[in-house]
């Protein structure tokens, strides 16, 4: 017999039997142990927990956080079911240590850093998960090296690269002959409305009459909404953006405002919640079918293989408004909270300096009396 203080912080008498005292000690010291378990407290999650299990009561946590979106609870699912269970799905709680967990992180980032990031960050949800639950009194993800990400510097397109990609989407599928569903002109508008608004691909696709003031100078689009495919429910119109910041109202360039004048002049009789862009249903657009058809736009421009993606445009706006205004308008427009995320991953940065630095540095220069040295 002995006294333990227990989980809760209180003193209880904890006994056990043997044949023998020597065997008596032991099926005490094996009972402590157990106790130390959370599990003998009536927790779910235990040190002996498989992490298949864990991680399948940890998506059971999250389904009821009104604060995640449908589309990131699906997503944390899936790089579960693909990322983390294939390596430690048989692994106990207890058995994933810091050394396991540092040789997967660099076999991963040996790999992929994206994925090597995705799974360091869900391995880091799902332990402080079987923290708070008292499985494990320390996280040991915390005592792996940090991953470095590859230098890849933000691309802005350029002016040669837009007129190329401009041209392919306003001839895609023109030919007599071309096989395939006859283009609609969308992903044309689309493009621009993206390159006049900051929109993300989603977004653009979730813009709606009510959302439109054409009556503005200039004109303004409120983007309060994004496109997303719920995993059984399919494509659907998100009432809110990617983040609170991403809810936001924005003038728009001419070039565009015409785009969206011809986009309600085709709905005018709808209903003021009716999208600009649409199937042939009725229905919403969905992202990767837009991002699938801006693939094969950018085939027939040449310029697949370039790393272009529907997020440039985000990348071309954040550059220009840089340069022009500053990194804080460039901000603004694309809704982030902040100008880091906008400087590390959104604006390009050109390596020859403003020339005006030549005519401040002539400041420096000696007095024209002075003789060079011979």
């Amino acid at each position: 017999m002995t006294r333990l203080r227990d989980w809760d912080g209180r003193l209880r008498r904890v006994t056990a039997t043997g044949t023998t005292r020597a065997r008596a000690e032991a099926a005490l010291r094996e009972k402590l142990v157990e106790r130390d378990r959370i599990g003998d407290t009536g927790e779910c999650v235990t040190a002996d927990t498989e992490f298949s299990d864990l991680g399948a009561l940890w998506l059971e946590e999250i389904a009821i956080d009104s604060r995640l979106a449908d589309a990131t609870k699906d997503l944390y699912a899936t790089q579960l079911r693909t990322l983390l269970l294939p390596a430690w799905g048989n692994l106990t709680v207890r058995e994933i240590t810091t050394a396991r967990l540092e040789r997967f992180l660099k076999l991963q980032a040996g790999v992929s850093y994206s994925k090597a990031k995705h799974a360091r960050v869900l391995l880091n949800l799902i332990l402080k998960f079987a923290m708070r639950h008292g499985a494990i009194r320390h996280n040991p993800l915390a005592g792996t090296s940090p991953l470095h990400k590859p230098p890849a510097a933000p691309k802005a397109l350029t002016l040669d690269e837009l007129a190329r990609i401009r041209t392919a989407a306003r001839e895609w599928r023109t030919g007599e002959s071309r096989p395939g569903p006859k283009p609609d002109g969308q992903l044309r508008d689309i493009i621009e409305v993206m390159l006049g608004s900051s929109a993300r691909i989603g977004e653009a696709l979730a813009l709606r009459r009510c959302d439109l003031d054409m009556t503005a100078n200039p004109p303004t689009v409120h983007i309060r909404g994004t496109v997303v495919v719920r995993k059984g429910a399919g494509v659907a119109r998100q009432a809110w953006p990617k983040t609170h910041a991403s809810d936001r109202i924005v003038a728009i360039p001419q070039f565009a405002a015409e785009v969206l004048r011809r986009r309600l002049a085709l709905i005018a009789d709808r209903d003021p919640e009716h999208l600009l862009f649409f199937t042939k249903r009725g229905t919403p657009i969905t992202p990767y079918n837009a991002r699938r058809t801006f693939r094969q736009v950018l085939e027939e421009a040449g310029l697949d293989g370039r790393g272009i993606k529907p997020h440039s445009f985000r990348k071309t706006v954040a550059t220009l408004l840089s340069e022009e205004a500053t990194d804080e308008v460039a901000a603004e427009m694309l809704g982030h909270a902040g100008t880091a995320v906008t400087r590390e991953h959104y604006i390009e940065r050109k390596q020859r300096a403003n020339p005006e630095t030549a005519r401040i540095l002539d400041g420096l220069a000696p007095p024209r009396d002075t003789e060079p040295p011979s």
